[in-house]
């Protein structure tokens, strides 16, 4: 379990001790230093590094650094809210000692997730790993539910390396044998990278796109799957440059044809059981997991703004990709925005959860996971009742079959997606006035910065970036 306890000024209990074990433990390991991660407004992941033997300080008193990196663009130029984008202040990164691995990817270093506080030792309103935090909590004392969260990662593999032209590493065709045997190698070695870092895979195989693959990993507490979300892509990047090879996890590698997607695995528990199975509704959800998707579907709009951050996430959300961009739900049914999940006969206690498809890897796993959340525990809260199913592609509906059918076109921009985040209040409530605002004027920063550019431009701008 992740440690669920916000980070204090001289460490939280028995983390100080703790670190001093550990940092003993890596020196003879062979571990020089520790990076220390989180993700920032933009979906990039930052990064202080400390060495080994300072570790011990960064758990007793954190890890320097700006907060204006709240206000990042993916290009690493900088916008503003109120409150946020100045060059004032400071705040302290602390690790999650229970997150803590080494890094079998990059020999001599491990790496652990941060949360950030102030330098008073509140908690930093901008930190989406604490704001999820928070949310796991408070699902658990007002509504006595638990989650199980995985995220799929999918990345596109070229020639090495990378920041140049996309040359895709391989011939095969899609999901086919051609493709795994010519990165053989590579994907071995990430399989023991993997197995090494304690990352439970679940399947690892190609995928539709050109040079693209996919891991699935095991399903964890909300705030352990974004960790292991950020883990997983960093072990995947190191892999590949050892083999001398360059990833992209950008929505779209390209203009045109099916991007990267991030897609969550969300189910929601009560004392051990698994709401989504073996209730009375429709393929065994239980009423509150029926409410729970209807949540998700009436907010999915607004939540394409955190899910679907990039000017690159709308060349991805095309219809008729499986890249759900209609709010519609159905039985595995991959056109869908939301995707329920049954399982397999005999094991559907455990196995049924939602897929949420219109996710990609530019998001900050945290911020979605969080508002993930959120906007499913509004439809508990209000009873929310679920539409129809819908079988097939939505894209066969006339306007006005979809309209009865309650079947919405998710936002085609980005811009659309922020004016539809600033009309809906569960969410903005849910991530706190800072973050909020923090979201708005980093993706209007985005948008802006790219205006003008034909399609094309727009992907190779963020090709190399996530």
């Amino acid at each position: 379990m992740t440690t669920l306890a916000d980070p204090v000024p001289g460490g939280r209990p028995g983390d100080v001790e703790r670190a001093a074990a550990l940092a003993g433990e890596l020196s003879g390991r062979g571990v020089h230093g520790v990076v220390l991660a989180y993700v920032d407004t933009a979906g990039v992941t930052r990064v202080k590094t400390v060495p080994t033997a300072r570790l011990t300080a960064a758990a007793a008193w954190g890890v320097g650094m700006s907060p204006v990196f709240d206000t990042f663009l993916a290009n690493d130029s900088i916008v503003s809210t109120d409150v946020l984008g100045s060059p004032d202040g400071d705040l302290r990164l602390y690790p999650d000692l229970d997150q803590l691995v080494v890094l079998a990817g990059q020999p001599g270093w491990a790496w652990a997730p941060v949360d950030r506080i102030t330098q008073e030792g509140a908690p930093h309103p901008g930190c989406g790993r604490t704001v999820l935090r928070r949310i796991v909590r408070e699902a658990a004392d007002h509504h006595g539910l638990t989650f199980r969260a995985g995220i799929e990662v999918e990345w596109s593999v070229s020639q090495g390396p990378s920041g140049g032209n996309f040359v895709p590493a391989t011939t095969g065709p899609a999901y086919s044998a051609t493709r795994q045997v010519e990165l053989s190698d590579y994907t071995a070695d990430l399989l023991a990278a993997f197995a090494a870092q304690g990352v439970e895979v679940e399947q690892l195989h190609p995928e539709y796109a050109a040079g693209q693959f996919e891991v699935s990993v095991g399903a964890l507490d909300p705030v352990a799957a974004a960790d292991r979300s950020v883990l997983v892509r960093q072990t995947v990047r190191a892999v590949a440059a050892r083999h001398h090879l360059a990833v992209s996890f950008a929505p779209a590698v390209f203009a045109q044809g099916v991007g990267n997607g991030g897609h969550i695995h969300l189910s929601a528990w009560r004392d051990g059981v698994n709401l989504h199975s073996g209730g009375a509704g429709r393929y065994g959800m239980t009423k509150e997991a029926e409410s729970f998707t209807a949540g998700v579907l009436a907010h999915l709009p607004a939540l394409t703004a955190v899910t679907a951050p990039s000017p690159a996430s709308y060349l991805r959300l095309r219809p008729s990709q499986w890249a759900g961009v209609f709010t519609a739900w159905g039985r595995e049914t991959r056109e869908a925005a939301v995707r329920v999940i049954t399982g397999m006969s005999g094991v559907r206690d455990q196995a049924a959860n939602l897929e949420v498809k219109p996710v990609d890897l530019a998001a900050n796993p945290y911020l979605a996971l969080a508002c993930l959340i959120a906007v499913g525990l509004d439809g508990v809260t209000s009873s929310a009742a679920l539409p129809e199913e819908i079988t097939g592609d939505p894209a066969r509906f006339g306007a006005e079959d979809a309209a009865a059918r309650g079947v919405r076109r998710l936002p085609t921009s980005l811009d659309e997606a922020v004016e539809k985040f600033r009309e809906d209040a569960t969410l903005r409530d849910a991530l706190g006035p800072v973050l909020a605002d923090a979201v708005i004027a980093v993706r209007l920063g985005e948008s802006a910065a790219v205006h003008g550019l034909d399609d094309e431009r727009v992907a190779a701008a963020y090709r190399w970036t996530y």
